[in-house]
């Protein structure tokens, strides 16, 4: 069988072009890069997307979601920068 590319696996899988380019770069989803830069593409062995068939959806514990406060949203660190004049 032919190697496929990313939009035909993001079909194929049910996700986005960038949920799969997000696969390739994390080195879940093995691919062939074709060019370099913004201009270059991947092409993927259909059967390689069983490896990422069966994943669960949303993103893994301990990624960038470690960083939320109570309510969800992102917590704001402290701010480095002076305080700004209030009475201007």
């Amino acid at each position: 069988m032919q190697n496929i590319t990313t939009q035909d696996a993001a079909e194929r899988l049910g996700v986005s072009v960038r949920r799969v380019q997000a696969l390739i770069t994390a080195g879940r989803l093995p691919a062939l890069q074709i060019g370099s830069g913004k201009r270059s593409i991947y092409l993927i062995d259909p059967k390689d997307l069983a490896l990422v068939a069966n994943r669960k959806p949303g993103r893994p514990v301990g990624s960038k979601n470690a960083d939320h406060g109570k309510n969800g949203k992102p917590s704001k660190p402290p701010s480095k920068g002076r305080a700004r004049d209030k009475g201007r």
